[in-house]
């Protein structure tokens, strides 16, 4: 992140550039309008705003410039949109426009030079690489068919929290809880493998996700590309390196038929994968890129990142949630009692009837979106709400400012309430603008479904089958609520917490 530039050396050089560009360099005359902003400083620009947690700070700066705000991020020349209104404007009535992504260094190494569906630019190849996810990897009826393995994953989570539990007073880490079943449904579906002791995938993919969140000086300043003054260069390459050498060995056994499966004749998503390699992405266009080993592992990694850290993220703003506010708590845990019993464990064939699970996890999403700031790049030139905005222009789309918005949510809108769904057919599938946690338009999420399920299934059973208790005597005024930046944003301290066993002769 910028802060963590050596700030004196970084600003002896600032001042050097600065004071060679105002003296022999002037600023062309533009006619257009653009959108309002903060005075920027000469070479730098604003970048010096940002803070620790960018998302908090552009939110406070778009309360004086408006929802639709210039930045001088550096030289590019950034657009921060942070309404629902304004967010329509670019997803909806001009998509087409908005639908490009910036080139980062980041994608260079961690995204195999934009090889994936996350980092690669709008175009044909794009187009057919999110048909290939959707079509074999994230359809209605591939998610369905891992419905049995999440659901002995999750079970064996509650065996073990149920066994550990037994020690009266016991203080678990459920953030670790969380993240170790994700892992392990991330791994079998995904991978087709359980969780290898000798690489730490995991902590590759987090690691991964933090460094590719960052604002990376040099892909805003690129004459200080070259002193990779923030190290992150150095951080895209060691992780991308072992992100390799891990898919590569995942996919070296899957081709030699040693990989380890729970069901032999049920493939996972490198079979698929694999079944497709050499092959068109479009069978029906001559000119159709080849499907080969580096879009493989690309692909692999975007869906990897995406179903565990993003869920694993959700799931623990939830429980959180629900620790800190026990009356929601009560009332979600009665409607388990009341649907599903308390003889057995929720099965994702409860789900559907699960109304007040269904608007509990639709606030978490609100306060707590996956990807708090989603990038985009026009494509063309273009004017918004009157405001001229050139092609390849930067766009921020600040999704967690638009879900506290309190012109749309009320002044109660920094509060975990979920009731404000009741009665509403918001959806977050991107239709309605005021609740878009998934983003919209064509550069939407395409794994909604696969992510809501596992978080529903996760959340529903650590609730059904304990009751959980803060620490030390801590109340839930007490728990810290305060998040860490990435292209998540997930919890800064790891959520601890008591359980007792709910259950009673259960069948399991």
């Amino acid at each position: 992140m910028f802060p963590s530039i050596p700030i004196v050396f970084f600003f002896i050089i600032t001042f050097i550039i600065s004071a060679t560009l105002l003296l022999f360099l002037r600023p062309k005359k533009d006619d257009q309008k653009h959108p309002p902003g903060p005075p920027a400083l000469p070479v730098i620009g604003n970048l010096h705003m940002l803070g620790n947690l960018p998302h908090r700070t552009l939110e406070s700066l778009s309360k004086t410039y408006g929802p639709v705000m210039s930045l001088k991020l550096g030289q590019v020349l950034t657009i921060i949109v942070s309404s629902s209104e304004a967010a329509e404007s670019f997803l909806k009535t001009h998509d087409v426009v908005f639908s490009g992504r910036p080139k980062l260094e980041a994608s260079k190494y961690m995204s195999y030079g934009s090889k994936g569906l996350v980092f690669s630019e709008y175009g044909p190849y794009w187009r057919n690489m999110r048909k290939v996810c959707t079509l074999q990897l994230l359809s209605v009826s591939k998610v369905e068919s891992f419905s049995g393995l999440r659901e002995r994953e999750v079970e064996l989570a509650v065996k073990s929290i149920k066994e550990v539990g037994k020690v009266c007073g016991v203080v678990m880490n459920l953030s670790e809880v969380v993240e170790n079943v994700m892992e392990e449904i991330v791994y079998k579906m995904v991978l087709g493998c359980s969780k290898d002791d000798e690489f730490d995938l995991k902590g590759l993919i987090q690691d991964g996700m933090r460094v590719t969140g960052a604002f990376n000086a040099g892909d805003y300043v690129p004459w200080l590309a070259p002193f990779d003054l923030q190290g992150l260069r150095r951080n895209f390459k060691k992780t991308s390196r072992a992100l390799d050498q891990v898919v590569e060995k995942i996919i070296k056994q899957h081709e030699q038929g040693s990989n380890v499966q729970n069901d032999k004749n049920h493939k996972d998503f490198i079979d698929i994968l694999l079944s497709l390699m050499h092959q068109p992405i479009d069978p029906y266009d001559e000119h159709s890129h080849v499907i080969d080993r580096t879009n493989i592992k690309a692909i692999v990694l975007d869906m990897i990142a995406a179903s565990f850290e993003t869920s694993a993220t959700v799931v623990e703003w939830a429980l959180s949630e629900l620790i800190r506010n026990p009356r929601v708590m009560e009332k979600l845990q009665d409607e388990l009692a009341n649907v599903v019993g308390m003889s057995k464990l929720v099965e994702e064939s409860d789900l559907a009837k699960l109304s007040y699970l269904d608007i509990v996890i639709k606030e978490t999403l609100r306060l707590y979106p996956p990807g708090p700031l989603v990038p985009r790049e026009s494509t063309e030139d273009a004017t918004i709400n009157g405001y001229y905005i050139k092609k390849n222009t930067r766009i921020i789309l600040n999704i967690w400012a638009i879900g506290r918005d309190s012109k749309v949510w009320s002044q109660n809108a920094e509060e975990f309430y979920p009731e404000r769904f009741l009665n509403s057919n918001l959806d977050f599938r991107g239709y309605d603008f005021r609740f878009i946690p998934f983003g919209s338009g064509r550069r939407g999420c395409p794994g909604i479904n696969l992510g809501l399920i596992t978080v529903k299934l996760v959340v529903a059973q650590l609730v059904h089958c304990f009751s959980w208790e803060l620490p030390c005597n801590m109340t839930p005024g007490d728990l810290d609520m305060s998040e860490k930046f990435g292209l998540t944003i997930p919890r800064a301290k790891n959520l601890l917490a008591v359980p007792t066993y709910r259950l009673h002769n259960e069948a399991n």
